[in-house]
């Protein structure tokens, strides 16, 4: 398959908004990159995100199985968003390329991840946006990974497997993703293909922004913790740090993955003030990417951060303590000339798995998401007569 360029978006857990870019990608590699676009969610919007989240958390796996589309208000919001932001980048590429991209690429947005029922549910309707960009689109990525007996995350394992294949990189390399969750990729780049036996493990570590999001939210107003500030003035509570380790989850082997509500720890910050529940939950998220990191095959040369937490000094400082090699932002890894772009490593991630959904490759393996086999996925979405 020869390279074509491709938008992605990605709106993830964190229900800020939606990431856009255009990449050049077979598939295999990343051959150059293009614009990006963001689109961020109203108050509102978010509102409507977080009422579909919630609706969907009380609801039965089966139920929502025979009934996806129960969220309309949600769906629209998302779908509107994903829209503005193709036509933005369509725009771009029809300036900067002299054509549009071949191919859209629409994660949509999560609002309930059971693995555990062979369940996931993302929404957006593709169909509209095909339609109304006359391109097609591909879309619900992670479906048959859950349907096969996957975790279907973390699913950007194999982007960071062609980022460093594109980088001419050889030695193991582990790439921390800090959004919500975490999650880290263990990646062999010398192996010939990212479904290859050894050449990625990948799973979730446990809560990385998420639980420090909503505790910032709650106490101050404030979005998140700008620079890591109120983390860096408080002290951790290592009891409740040991406390939390003491979860299953960590005993258990990866693959794994986690829903971003998974660790209700809330009602255990009571007591604390500000700055010491955000640096309590800062802690636990460094704690449980050491204990993540003996997992790895073999030792990373250098990890490289990305995601929201590549931005907090507090947490990137005390990862370097706590791991034994080179912590970094992923924007210290150049491919074809340019350096990666960390906000937008998601959305590229979708550009160029929608090159593997077109070309029927697999999207996940046994070593990134647990699902028996290497297995493919997706559908595309195509305007009428298109």
């Amino acid at each position: 398959m020869t390279p074509i360029w491709i938008a992605g978006t990605m709106s993830g857990t964190s229900c800020d908004g939606v990431d856009g870019a255009l990449a050049l990608t077979d598939g295999e590699i990343v051959a150059g990159y293009g614009p990006t676009a963001y689109r961020a969610y109203s108050v509102e919007e978010r509102g409507v995100l977080r009422a579909a989240m919630a609706a969907a958390a009380g609801r039965g796996s089966a139920d929502l199985r025979s009934d996806p589309d129960l969220f309309p208000a949600a769906r629209a919001v998302v779908t509107a968003a994903h829209l503005e932001i193709f036509r933005t980048l369509v725009e771009a590429a029809e300036g900067a390329l002299g054509a549009p991209p071949a191919l859209l690429a629409a994660h949509g947005q999560t609002v309930l991840h059971r693995p555990d029922d062979r369940f996931t549910l993302q929404i957006l309707d593709a169909a509209a946006i095909a339609e109304q960009l006359r391109l097609p689109v591909a879309h619900d990525f992670r479906t048959a990974d859950v349907a096969a007996g996957g975790q279907g995350a973390p699913f950007a394992s194999f982007h960071h497997f062609a980022l460093l294949k594109s980088a001419g990189e050889t030695r193991p390399t582990a790439v921390l993703n800090l959004g919500g969750v975490g999650n880290v990729s263990f990646v062999d780049p010398s192996a010939d293909a990212p479904e290859a036996p050894g050449a990625l493990l990948a799973f979730d570590t446990g809560p990385a922004n998420a639980l420090i999001d909503d505790w910032v939210l709650e106490r101050t107003g404030a979005r998140y913790d700008a620079d890591g500030r109120l983390a860096a003035a408080g002290t951790a509570d290592r009891a409740r740090v040991a406390r939390w380790k003491s979860h299953p989850y960590f005993a258990a082997p990866p693959p794994k993955s986690l829903d971003r509500d998974a660790f209700a720890v809330r009602g255990d910050l009571d007591g604390l003030s500000t700055e010491d529940g955000a640096a309590t939950l800062l802690r636990f998220t460094v704690e449980t990417v050491a204990l993540a990191a003996r997992a790895a095959p073999a030792p990373p040369a250098r990890w490289l951060v990305t995601g929201g937490g590549r931005r907090n000094p507090e947490l990137m400082r005390q990862l370097a303590e706590a791991l034994a090699a080179p912590v970094a932002p992923i924007e210290a890894l150049t491919v074809a000339g340019q350096a990666v772009d960390g906000d937008m490593l998601e959305a590229c991630a979708f550009a160029q798995l929608g090159a593997r959904v077109l070309a029927g490759r697999p999207l996940s393996a046994p070593g990134t998401t647990g699902v028996p086999a290497p297995t493919s996925g997706g559908r595309i979405a195509r305007p009428a007569g298109g």
